[in-house]
């Protein structure tokens, strides 16, 4: 099975070829019993072997499993599911495509979120970055406008951080993500965390 989301954070699961929502499903087909899972899931995600997750996530991307989003997430929503992960490393993946955040620990999906980003000329910037700074109440002096949880990533005052998500909305280049988020977010990280910023 090839789990992938669509751009608005909708989950699908398609067998043998993923489809899109403007397409039709692939019409049934017989298919063999299939074969005993001898590792089992925990609830609420979905396992990837390595070429499913090198597929969505590019090469050694280290994923091995995601979360189950049955529903699509509208602006302002999120799902944190950290249930069972043991702890480990934290990575960051911004899929500005998609509008998406994914946080992972030890390689297991544990939040994702629809996001605001960059526009009208303040574009948000794509690469890896590391969390240079990490402040609960920040205000931009540049903007004159509060960033709760502000992670920034870039010396230019780029970051990750609370916001007002809401369709129609943009940011001037940061990662804007619903308050409760930003909160579990902030806490979960340390500086140093890596951060991919992504335009899949």
């Amino acid at each position: 099975m090839s789990p992938a989301r669509s751009p608005a954070g909708v989950l699908f699961v398609a067998l043998a070829l993923a489809t899109s929502a403007c397409q039709a499903p692939p019409k049934p087909v017989a298919v063999a019993e299939p074969a005993p899972v001898t590792t089992p899931q925990t609830p609420g995600r979905l396992t990837l072997d390595a070429a499913t997750a090198d597929k969505l996530f590019g090469p050694a991307s280290g994923v091995v499993s995601i979360l189950d989003v049955p529903n699509q997430m509208h602006y302002g929503q999120f799902v944190w599911n950290d249930a069972g992960v043991a702890p480990g490393a934290i990575r960051i993946r911004v899929d500005l495509g998609r509008q998406l955040i994914s946080v992972f620990r030890g390689g297991q999906e544990i939040a994702t979120a629809v996001i605001l980003f960059g526009g009208n000329g303040k574009e948000t910037p794509v690469g890896d970055f590391p969390i240079l700074q990490k402040a609960a109440d920040y205000h931009s002096v540049t903007y004159d406008a509060p960033m709760p949880y502000m992670l920034r990533l870039t010396t230019d005052g780029v970051a990750i951080h609370a916001s007002n998500v809401r369709e129609g909305w943009a940011t001037h280049g940061c990662i804007g993500v619903p308050m409760e988020f930003a909160r579990r977010l902030f806490a979960e990280v340390k500086l140093g965390d890596p951060v991919e910023i992504t335009d899949s």
